[in-house]
C-alpha cells in the first residue's frame, strides 16, 4: 500500500467520526404529544404538549369555520388550573388558539381543556398526556 493510500485510506474513517460527532442531535427537537378531534357540533379541536427550556409548552386550538364566536376555555394540568378565560375566533380560519407554558410536574403531565361556545352550548373537551 503507497503512504497517499494508506493516508486516505485512515483519514476516512477519522472524517465520518468526525461528522458524525459534531452533526446536531436528532432529539434536539422534540416531538410535541399532539390529540385532536370533534367538538359535540362539529368544531375540531387540537391539543399539544412539549417541553421547552424545563417548562411544558401546551397549545390548544379549537377551529369552529366561523369568525366572532366566543368561547369559554379552562385548562388544566394534573388538575392544576392554567388557563381560565374567553377566547373569540377570528379570521381567516375563524379559530382561537391558547398557549401557555407551565411548569414540568414530576411524572406524566395529564392536560385537559374545555371550550364551550356561549351562544350554541357547543363543547370541546381535549385531553394529551405528556
Amino acid at each position: 500500500m503507497s503512504k497517499k493510500s494508506w493516508a486516505v485510506a485512515t483519514l476516512i474513517p477519522f472524517a465520518a467520526a468526525t461528522m458524525v460527532a459534531t452533526a446536531p442531535a436528532a432529539s434536539a427537537k422534540t416531538v410535541p404529544a399532539q390529540a385532536s378531534g370533534r367538538c359535540s357540533s362539529g368544531s375540531h379541536w387540537t391539543m399539544k404538549a412539549k417541553p421547552d427550556n424545563g417548562r411544558m409548552e401546551l397549545e390548544l386550538e379549537v377551529d369552529s369555520n366561523r369568525n366572532g364566536q366566543r368561547w369559554t376555555v379552562r385548562i388544566t394540568d394534573n388538575r392544576h388550573l392554567i388557563f381560565a378565560g374567553t377566547k373569540v375566533t377570528v379570521a381567516p380560519s375563524g379559530s382561537f388558539e391558547v398557549r401557555r407554558l407551565t411548569a414540568n410536574r414530576p411524572g406524566v403531565d395529564h392536560f385537559v381543556g374545555v371550550a364551550r361556545n356561549i351562544r350554541t352550548a357547543e363543547v370541546c373537551v381535549a385531553r394529551v398526556n405528556r
